[in-house]
């Protein structure tokens, strides 16, 4: 929880209920909520004239609450400076110029502002207002959302009943949850974040959640930059271990990544009958056989090897928790993926035992997709109010371990309670081995010596933008080498 001093980061996510702590810090502050209204309203007629969209005629869809009183200064200083219509149509109308939302026609009007909820919606947007918003998701009219498209709630992401598809959204001084969690992303549109004058300390006096958006802000102090004298082995040396002949590919992806990413050193550990075929295939990478524990105990007893991934076609089985354990018991960080975690379905305790070092720090990264994690954690399933975060904290927690629950909205969380939501990526990594890949990027920030939740949040964020570099037609192949371009740009700050 950030105290003292300390500023709240930019990348801070707050929940609805952290925002309405913070607005009652600022008015015993000094700051009342009608001056942060004020501000707020003043914000959106500089975000309209920013976006330069040409909005002679303007519609304020207005609620009751807080957000409805943004929504309504903003219509009035629209209307003060003239050049076009504005009119206000409110849930509840509370001046007789105000006109109900049973008479909204969003067809009529170059811009809407989207002012009827905010994030602090906790129950389904039923009768006028979901009419008006069925009619307006059907307009194409623009939309500019205040704090969060009406109907998303702010906590988890989730649609309730209906919710405005935004063309952008306006939120004050820090993001919510649901600014990234699916299905409020896509909601959202692009969000810009605007501060109104909210005093840091209130700021300070509500953030306790110790969640995050997942940008480089929040972890690149740790990145490892080689300089002139640095040795390979300065920057680790990481070990994918291979499975048999017919399933190699994966586990080369993942070797190929963990170089790429940064690791000084990547051994792919292959077993007898794969060896030529992996060898036919690498060349930076090197290989050892490793067919059985004695082979994986030959490894493990040279400690520059610091950093190992297993499950990418490994196959499933005892042999793949045999090596799991062994690996976490000669106290090496592993990232644990794909056939690896299905493994351990039905004796997961067998796993979580051994998540933490002696130092309390997680040794072990899991990287499931939502099929993996329920076999892992099969009570966590997803359901009504029950966020993402949540889910993937809870996982966390259990295991001692940092779990990256992955998707289009993936989430980092570590046992101590710190979260992140992903804010890069791209539609186009739903294709076959992304996730392989993903798995080398995090062994190789594991190999440069990060702590795990930084490792593996700077990795899901490389992995992403190395797919918005690419774009469409994006293929697992392609990532590793479009990860050097992101480092760059991270070098370069």
């Amino acid at each position: 929880m950030t105290s003292g001093s300390d500023p709240v980061p930019e990348t801070a996510l707050l929940t609805p209920s952290e925002m309405k702590k913070a607005d009652e810090a600022a008015d015993r502050l000094g700051r009342p909520v009608t001056d942060l209204a004020r501000e707020a309203a003043r914000v959106i007629v500089s975000e309209i004239e920013a976006w330069g969209i040409v909005a002679r005629r303007v519609a304020v869809l207005a609620g009751s609450g807080m957000n409805g009183t943004d929504g309504r200064l903003a219509a009035a200083l629209l209307a003060m400076e003239g050049g076009g219509e504005v009119r206000v149509f409110a849930l509840e109308p509370q001046e007789p110029s105000e006109a109900v939302l049973a008479d909204f026609d969003p067809a009529a009007f170059d811009l809407v502002v989207d002012a009827l909820f905010g994030a602090g919606l906790s129950r389904p947007v039923e009768g006028a207002a979901a009419d008006a918003v069925t009619r307006l998701n059907a307009s194409g009219t623009a939309v500019l959302a205040v704090d969060l498209p009406s109907g998303i709630d702010g906590r988890t992401g989730d649609v309730l009943g209906i919710a405005v598809k935004a063309s952008r959204t306006l939120t004050f001084e820090r993001r919510k949850p649901g600014h990234l969690l699916l299905p409020g992303r896509r909601h959202c549109g692009p969000t810009v974040v605007r501060g109104i004058g909210l005093p840091a300390e209130a700021l300070r006096a509500a953030y306790g959640s110790r969640l995050h958006a997942n940008e480089p802000a929040l972890w690149q102090a740790h990145l490892l930059t080689p300089d002139r004298i640095s040795h390979k082995y300065d920057r680790g040396h990481a070990v994918v271990l291979s499975g048999p002949a017919s399933q190699t590919g994966a586990a080369r992806l993942s070797a190929s990544a963990a170089l790429r990413g940064g690791a000084g050193l990547v051994t792919l550990a292959t077993p007898s009958s794969a060896l030529l075929l992996n060898a036919a295939h690498l060349t930076a990478v090197m290989l050892k056989r490793c067919d059985d524990a004695d082979a994986l105990g030959a490894l493990l007893a040279d400690e520059r090897l610091n950093a190992y991934v297993l499950g990418p076609g490994f196959g499933v089985g005892p042999k793949a928790c045999d090596f799991a354990e062994r690996i976490l018991l000669a106290g090496r960080r592993l990232v644990l993926d794909a056939d690896a975690i299905t493994s351990f379905r039905d004796e997961p305790h067998r796993l979580f035992s051994q998540g933490a070092g002696e130092d309390g720090e997680p040794r072990l990264v899991l990287t499931p997709h939502d099929g993996e994690f329920a076999r892992l954690f099969p009570d966590l399933t997803p359901a009504r109010g029950v966020s993402k975060i949540e889910r993937a904290s809870e996982a966390a927690r259990r295991a001692g371990a940092v779990v990256i629950l992955k998707g289009s909205d993936t989430v980092i969380a570590a046992p101590d309670g710190r979260a992140a939501v992903n804010a890069s990526g791209t539609a186009w990594l739903a294709t076959a081995g992304t996730g392989d890949v993903l798995t080398g990027l995090v062994a190789a920030q594991l190999a440069n010596g990060l702590p795990a939740f930084e490792a593996a949040c700077a990795a899901v964020w490389i992995h992403g933008r190395a797919a918005e570099l690419h774009g469409p037609g994006l293929i697992s192949e392609d990532l590793p080498g479009l990860v050097p371009a992101v480092l760059r740009e991270l070098l370069a700050g």
